[in-house]
């Protein structure tokens, strides 16, 4: 019967959840939470969350701009690793470079614009910016006949290691004041797998590429400044406990702090690059120089794929993406969302204080920068309607990275959509507040007692940044 339901995409923890939504619905809605004359000020600087590293442009093209502190004899370095992110690397001129195995052809077919991916939009559509990770049901690390990531294509083949077709059940429940709202709890069902079935208890980890602006920012504020945030104990019994994730440095062989990644399972910005790279197109580099082979076929090593000054261009480029000035700051109702932001502890994670960047090497643009890109860059526990039981350097199964809310007020009009969370099953903003769970539960539950009013005026907030 478990593995029945294993394979129909319905572990038994989410059918327990299931319950727990059902019997939550038929208790009486809890007491409306009146914040009362809440207020709070605009803060010198704070329409820049990025520093002298903010972009004005709020268009189309807002997390693909050059910061307007970079000296224009940047600019062509800049354009150049534009290009080799938009590069078809299935195109044969670069051959062999990409595959055997991969998920995408180019950095842009997930990326699109520089933001973030989403799920399909219905079951019959085809995954492209949704990758799913792999472990191994008897413990720690990659899936024995997968490997890391179930790769969707194959170079030279008319498949790849397998389809995933995504659906929703939809999960009913109304607000203190009345209102009914809904979320969407995914299904993955794998078909085709060209090796048989990815077998039972294997863990997975549906993540959808997130955006690429203000990597660099994030990469320089001091690692002093984040871990001074920690309270893995919960000292303070704010019932908040955020640690930050250790991981492999591959490239000076020992373990740092991640800071990237939706499990902060990378510890700087050009170890994202270069895995993102391998994993997801097949493409080595002297940091990872073996991509993942088809299952029986070794596949001769021929050198980096990657050119050393493709990949330098590259960096430059994901490292250099500015950060969109913030919209509508002064409105009242955003003035009032911030108070309530903080209010309902929203900011123990998302913390609402600004970082000075540290001094870095050949980046002017990015030194001693006021930012404010509402993250900790720690992990959480989410509780387990976020979980997906796959463990990743020292987080767990439960745990993510909080991920920074500059430029979400953009995600629509750069990105086309507003799917949210790390699988893209919210469909708004709201929704993702309302899937938190864990050290969030507290927050969760008194945004649901709020009145509309303040409702939305968080969201307003929010949708300003």
């Amino acid at each position: 019967m478990r593995r029945r339901l294993y394979w129909l995409g319905i572990p038994l923890g989410a059918m327990l959840l299931t319950a727990v939504w059902a019997q939550a619905a038929r208790r009486p809605p809890p007491a409306i939470l009146d914040l009362g004359p809440l207020s709070s000020s605009v803060e010198p600087g704070e329409e820049l969350p990025g520093g002298g590293a903010t972009v004005t442009d709020t268009g189309r093209n807002a997390f693909g701009r050059t910061p307007p502190n970079m000296d224009r004899s940047r600019w062509p370095e800049f354009h150049l690793g534009k290009r080799v992110f938009d590069r078809d690397w299935s195109d044969p001129y670069h051959l062999p470079g990409l595959g055997p195995l991969y998920s995408a052809a180019s950095c842009m077919t997930c990326h699109v614009k520089d933001g973030k991916g989403r799920p399909p939009a219905s079951p019959t559509e085809p995954v492209v910016s949704l990758a799913f990770q792999l472990g191994s049901a008897s413990g720690p690390g990659p899936h024995p006949v997968y490997g890391e990531q179930l790769d969707l294509h194959q170079l030279g083949q008319a498949r790849g290691e397998g389809t995933v077709e995504v659906s929703y059940d939809e999960l009913p429940g109304e607000f203190a004041t009345g209102e009914p709202y809904s979320l969407l709890r995914p299904r993955y069902h794998f078909k085709d797998l060209a090796h048989g079935p990815l077998g039972e208890g294997t863990p997975f980890s549906p993540r959808v590429a997130p955006a690429n602006f203000g990597l660099g920012l994030l990469e320089a504020i001091p690692e002093a400044a984040l871990l001074a945030l920690e309270d893995p104990d919960d000292r303070d019994g704010d019932g908040i406990s955020g640690r930050a994730n250790q991981v492999m440095d591959v490239s000076e062989g020992h373990t740092r702090m991640g800071r990237f990644g939706w499990k902060a399972n990378q510890p700087t910005l050009l170890q994202q690059v270069t895995h993102a790279l391998v994993a997801d197109m097949g493409l080595t580099t002297p940091i990872y120089p073996r991509a993942q082979e088809p299952r029986g076929t070794p596949v001769a090593a021929t050198g980096p794929d990657v050119k050393d000054y493709d990949l330098e261009r590259l960096v430059f480029y994901t490292r250099l993406l500015a950060v969109p000035k913030r919209r509508n700051w002064e409105a009242p109702d955003v003035l009032r969302g911030k108070a309530v932001f903080r209010a309902l502890g929203c900011a123990a994670c998302h913390v609402d204080r600004a970082f000075e960047t540290a001094e870095v090497s050949g980046f002017p643009e990015l030194s001693k920068q006021r930012i404010q890109p509402y993250t900790d860059l720690l992990l959480h526990d989410m509780g387990e309607g976020l979980a997906d039981g796959r463990p990743d350097g020292l987080a767990t199964g439960r745990e993510w990275r909080t991920p920074p809310l500059w430029g979400i007020g953009l995600t629509a009009t750069v990105s086309g959509h507003t799917r949210f969370l790390h699988d893209g099953r919210a469909r708004n903003v709201e929704e993702a507040v309302l899937w938190h769970g864990g050290e969030a539960d507290a927050a969760r539950e008194r945004y649901t007692r709020l009145r509309r009013e303040d409702r939305e005026a968080l969201l307003a907030f929010l949708g300003s940044l």
